[in-house]
């Protein structure tokens, strides 16, 4: 973590609420994966979310399990162990911008400093998932783990119709257009009734 002070008042619910959205189940699966795709080199974090955060925190596993999804030519060309902070973040957003490339929306990524300062452990791991979603989704042979573990995403089911069918289809009333059909206002009232003197 950073050199900070505790947070008080809606600071520290708001970062109480985040830490809530964190998995120690997921986390399990992650480092399974990670460990397999990988190679037992990578090695295991310490449980728990600062024991994750410290294994990743650098971006070397992370910039190693990117490669290992692409069959061809590397995204990260150059996987270190920095020890300067600066070239840890640049690391982590070299796997950010791979993981970009290899197909994870960008609504499923997670900033720079939810991982480095350990602001939002939760994004890592949505991020993580995503990109094993797509691993298995994509089905090129490097995934390397139980394709149970993530769901896979869902793909395009194009359908081809005839002239026929879709002249057929015009005919037909669809329950949105709205239905009469045995439909009244009879014996219905509200209220009293209306009274003429």
């Amino acid at each position: 973590m950073a050199n900070k002070g505790p947070a008080y008042g809606l600071s520290r619910q708001v970062q109480d609420k985040i830490d809530s959205k964190y998995d120690p189940e997921l986390e399990q699966i992650l480092v399974e994966w990670i460990n397999r795709q990988c190679g037992s080199g990578v090695g295991k974090p310490e449980p728990g979310k600062l024991g994750f955060q410290a294994w990743l925190k650098d971006g070397r596993i992370l910039s190693e399990l990117i490669n290992s999804l692409f069959s061809g030519d590397k995204p990260v060309k150059k996987v270190a162990s920095p020890s300067m902070a600066f070239k840890q973040m640049e690391q982590i957003s070299q796997f950010l911008s791979a993981a970009e490339k290899y197909g994870v929306t960008k609504t499923d990524m997670f900033q720079t400093v939810d991982l480095w300062e350990g602001k939002d452990l939760a994004a890592v791991q949505r991020t993580l998932s995503a990109l094993g979603s797509l691993a298995v989704t994509k089905d090129e042979g490097t995934y390397n783990g139980d394709p149970n573990w993530f769901f896979k995403k869902s793909q395009e089911n194009k359908r081809e119709f005839s002239d026929d069918q879709l002249k057929a289809g015009k005919n037909v009333i669809g329950l949105q257009m709205g239905s009469n059909k045995g439909a009244s206002q009879e014996g219905m009232s509200y209220g009293r009734a209306r009274q003429i003197l």
